[in-house]
């Protein structure tokens, strides 16, 4: 690995043993983890990139299992590691974020209790745990530190809680922070609030974050780099600028026309269709069913993977020298040009 990176996955594929057969939910993935950034990881329910999360967190399901590739971290391949390992490594190495606080909470503990519990098994003594949680609930920004350490999470709201699962996270000081969908359960004026705060605490802790949500748009100011995955692929990564000024596939070209604006009028355009069952995998572009820019070879041969430049890639017969010219939407080429206009005042 480069020297800063800090995790890479390699050709990753997981599959799942279910009564009906054999279902094969990430099929080749491949990403790298820098220090300090923030990777995206966009795409549908089914798309395959919560398994890819629990790879790396080392919790899939019993009839989950991989089937090859590797996830390198600290010269470990975690896909191979065994459960002491990857127990030291939860929590401690990697802190997660989950999409229901509610779900990450114990409902009849005191929060305080909670977060030292993290801080215990870090040697702490009960003293040096019980001031560092009220610091750390302090700085995820939760009122009243002594208050709300006695208090249970019943007695917060939705987006106080999430802040209480951040501040458990941060307590195994952890060098990579992955967030699942962190904010599908709030609404979208406490959205922006914790989005805010885990750029924040990603800026003065220097963590590496990567952030798996269905929803292009919640990263849209957050992310260096972006993986797009559809059904169990990425079929477009590249930076943020990359993808939201310059997308090349029609699966991106969907996921964008999907998501509101202050200048969206009217209904959002759907993405028709529903993802593939992947007990029986589609034979080439998985997504040409339900696209408008298919070709004849999309339903014949999966397409390769098009380099556009060092940092940006597609698989897209569309980017062929012998297909035939597409041109992305009308009014997804508005937006973007507002996104620009946007972009280009605080150049």
């Amino acid at each position: 690995m480069a020297n800063d990176t800090i995790l890479s996955v390699n050709d990753l594929r997981i599959s799942f043993r279910t009564v009906n057969g054999i279902v094969q939910a990430v099929r080749g993935v491949s990403f790298d983890l820098h220090r300090g950034e923030t990777v995206a990881i966009v795409g549908e329910s089914g798309s395959g990139k919560s398994v890819t999360m629990k790879a790396l967190m080392g919790i899939l399901p019993p009839n989950a299992f991989i089937e090859e590739g590797s996830i390198l971290y600290n010269g470990m391949d975690l896909a191979r590691a065994d459960e002491k390992t990857m127990h030291q490594i939860r929590g401690k190495r990697i802190g997660l974020i989950f999409q229901d606080p509610l779900s990450a909470l114990n409902p009849i503990m005191r929060v305080g209790r909670q977060i030292t519990e993290v801080l215990r098994k870090r040697g702490l003594n009960k003293a040096e745990a019980r001031a560092r949680a009220l610091e750390l609930i302090k700085a995820v920004g939760i009122p009243n530190p002594e208050r709300s350490f006695s208090a249970y999470p019943f007695q917060f709201s939705g987006g106080m809680r999430q802040r209480i699962v951040i501040a458990i996270a941060l307590a195994g000081d952890p060098e990579i922070l992955i967030c699942d969908e962190p904010t599908t359960a709030l609404d979208v004026t406490v959205q922006a609030k914790i989005l805010d705060l885990i750029n924040q605490i990603r800026e003065e802790r220097g963590l590496s974050v990567i952030f798996i949500t269905h929803d292009l748009g919640v990263v849209a100011n957050m992310a260096d780099r972006v993986n797009v995955m559809y059904a169990g692929k990425i079929v477009e990564a590249g930076t943020s600028e990359e993808i939201f000024l310059r997308p090349v596939h029609p699966y991106t070209w969907a996921l964008l026309e999907s998501m509101p604006d202050l200048q969206t009028r009217g209904r959002l355009q759907a993405i028709p269709g529903a993802p593939p069952n992947m007990l029986a995998p589609p034979q080439g572009d998985a997504f040409a069913p339900r696209s408008r820019y298919a070709l004849k070879i999309d339903y014949e041969k999966e397409p390769p993977t098009f380099k556009l430049s060092p940092t940006h890639t597609a698989a897209t017969w569309l980017l062929h020298p012998m297909a035939p010219k597409m041109e992305m939407p009308a009014s997804l080429k508005e937006r973007i040009a507002r996104m620009r206009k946007e972009a280009e005042k605080y150049v």
